[in-house]
């Protein structure tokens, strides 16, 4: 007897159950449609006088559209390319239905985790909708390539606001063109789309009204429990910030204690995970005494502080508090991206005064030149800046969750369109992931710091340009003349290696520029158990990053190991490890503190 047929995996288990069900889903939805509509609506100000974001969207995709417009010839073979594509995968699919072999006509890219299912492939149907989608999406971002007489940066944002629009009506997204989702439908006969809403009204309600996806199990982590954990004592708080002093390890450590400033933008544990993570304990277990600074998460007591206020409250009397902790006449410091900046730029104020009190200086992913600033820059011109200051005007900051929606959008397919599709259309819940705790854990900009950073870093390049000015001094970074570590990150889309690369040449001093293998968090956050990327070193150095990287010898695993060495290099002899406490500063309280456990609004 033949084989029974297999039952298909699109096959409605419970008609009963699953019509049942559908009625909850749209009495769900509607309860959802209705909490929506209830939001209370935000009152019409100055910010709203400014082009909205949408309205940035379609002037800036416009100009690309008049591109075409006014050479129609271009745009008709265009189309007909697309046309063609369209016919081609036709064919093709035609092809495969006849039983025949069908190379594909467009294929996702190695690192597109959304077309993983095997159906994307083997079905027929859901690998023609697969590469209808992909060869529109190609296209477009084709066309905004081609575009002739648009300029540099409305065709960056162009791109972004294309790559937005592709990502948000991929195939993936979507039940019923999601074969994952479809079949788990059936298969739960549509309990998975019960669950779904219940999170989606779960993270409507968490963010006000507002949607907050969850990336992560929230619950499943507490800051000094099981994350941010290295035992150490704040010794000093002002308005600005907290100054966490470690605990030793060891009973000798070297005589230059270490600052870390931490950017903020995001909290300081990214380096303090949990202790296999923790790139401050492995520093305190290299015999350094280490402090790290946790910036205040802002609100309208800091509306009026500008950056020349973090660089006297926050720098400045940072390195002082771990001098007085300590009794050392010199520190280290290390600066992390936006901190990094900041470090960069009061050096150089330092040095002005001729002020020695830091004895070398280490940056990581950090950009003083801002002309290759990479995919932030999309954000960054006078309109879009005109309307951020009216955002932060009314209470004197940036909303969190502003920043947050700002870095998920630069990486949209893995930090929003996957959380929708696995929490909301599987109903499944989020896995548990420090990293991610941390993504979430958001903070608030404060409305003149972040206004400065933006005008003067971003738009104007100044600080590379010798044309900052930070309490009356123009910062010049050529009388820096520091020992320098400087780490970038090969692909970091943040602070992109092309632009850190420029970092030694405005300094005064020595610089060591190692390279790390992956991006912005990985690419730091790599400890040496892990066995994990790799990094690279040239010790001849050179003019030009491409003849840098020729000449570069590849190392397997951490980067932490070489810094390891060369800052014992820069800390001077062993000496009895300072206790926190034991000199002038007296314990405030433990370790991580206060101010990190302030969570912004929705």
């Amino acid at each position: 007897m033949p084989d029974a047929p297999q039952p298909s995996p699109y096959s409605l288990a419970d008609p009963v159950q699953f019509a049942q069900n559908m009625a909850r889903v749209f009495e769900q939805a509607a309860e959802i449609a209705r909490l929506i509509a209830e939001r209370p609506q935000p009152v019409l100000g100055e910010a709203e006088t400014q082009l909205t974001p949408m309205e940035q969207v379609t002037k800036t995709l416009g100009a690309v559209a008049q591109a075409y417009m006014s050479d129609p010839q271009k745009l008709m073979d265009a189309q007909m390319q697309l046309w063609n594509s369209y016919g081609q995968l036709w064919q093709n699919a035609w092809a495969r239905v006849l039983g025949q072999p069908a190379p594909a006509v467009a294929e996702p890219g190695r690192a597109d985790k959304r077309f993983k299912d095997k159906d994307w492939q083997e079905n027929a149907v859901f690998d023609f909708l697969k590469q209808f989608y992909l060869i529109s999406a190609n296209w477009a971002q084709e066309m905004v390539k081609n575009a002739e007489g648009v300029d540099e940066h409305t065709r960056r944002k162009a791109r972004f606001y294309v790559e937005q629009i592709a990502n948000a009506v991929s195939p993936s997204n979507f039940a019923l063109t999601n074969p994952e989702v479809l079949r788990t439908t059936l298969a739960t006969s549509g309990a998975n789309l019960i669950d779904g809403l219940e999170h989606l009204k779960e993270d409507m309600a968490a963010g006000g009204g507002r949607l907050r996806i969850r990336q992560t199990d929230m619950t499943a982590f507490e800051i000094g429990r099981n994350i941010a954990t290295t035992p150490g004592k704040v010794v000093f708080r002002n308005e600005t910030f907290e100054l966490i002093q470690y605990a030793p390890t060891q009973a000798e450590t070297h005589a230059i204690p270490l600052v870390i400033f931490p950017p903020w933008i995001n909290k300081f544990y990214i380096l303090d995970l949990n202790a296999r993570k923790s790139f401050v304990k492995w520093a305190v277990d290299q015999g350094l005494t280490v402090f790290i600074v946790s910036w205040v998460n802002a609100d309208e007591g800091q509306a009026r502080k500008s950056f020349s206020d973090y660089m006297r409250e926050g720098f400045l009397e940072a390195i002082q508090a771990a001098q007085d902790a300590t009794g050392a006449e010199k520190v280290n410091v290390i600066g992390y991206c936006i901190g990094g900046t900041l470090t960069a730029a009061s050096l150089g104020w330092m040095a002005a005064q001729n002020d020695n009190r830091v004895n070398s200086a280490t940056f990581f992913t950090t950009q003083v030149d801002f002309e290759k600033a990479g995919d932030l820059l999309v954000y960054v011109d006078e309109e879009q800046v005109k309307w951020i200051e009216g955002r932060m005007k009314d209470k004197g900051y940036l909303p969190g969750a502003r920043m947050a929606d700002a870095f998920n959008l630069l990486r949209s397919n893995d930090l929003i369109w996957s959380y929708v599709v696995n929490n909301y259309m599987l109903g499944r819940e989020p896995m548990p992931f420090d990293l991610l705790y941390w993504n979430a854990d958001s903070t608030r900009m404060p409305a003149g710091v972040h206004s400065f950073y933006l005008r003067e870093c971003y738009m104007a390049n100044k600080l590379s340009q010798g044309k900052m000015v930070l309490d009356n001094v123009r910062i010049d970074l050529r009388k820096v003349k520091l020992p320098i570590y400087n780490l970038a990150a090969r692909e970091d889309h943040i602070a992109p290696l092309a632009s850190v690369f420029r970092l030694g040449r405005y300094f005064g001093g020595k610089t060591r520029l190692v390279v790390a293998g992956s991006g912005h968090i990985a690419g730091v956050v790599n400890p040496p158990e892990a066995n994990k990327y790799q990094y690279w070193t040239n010790e001849t150095g050179a003019a030009t990053l491409e003849d840098w990287l020729k000449g570069a010898a590849e190392h397997p695993g951490s980067w932490w190991p070489d810094w390891g060495r060369w800052i014992a290099g820069q800390s001077g002899p062993k000496v009895k490890a300072p206790k926190p406490g034991s000199g002038k500063l007296k314990p405030i309280e433990d370790a991580p503190g206060s101010y990190v456990r302030v969570k912004s609004e929705p």
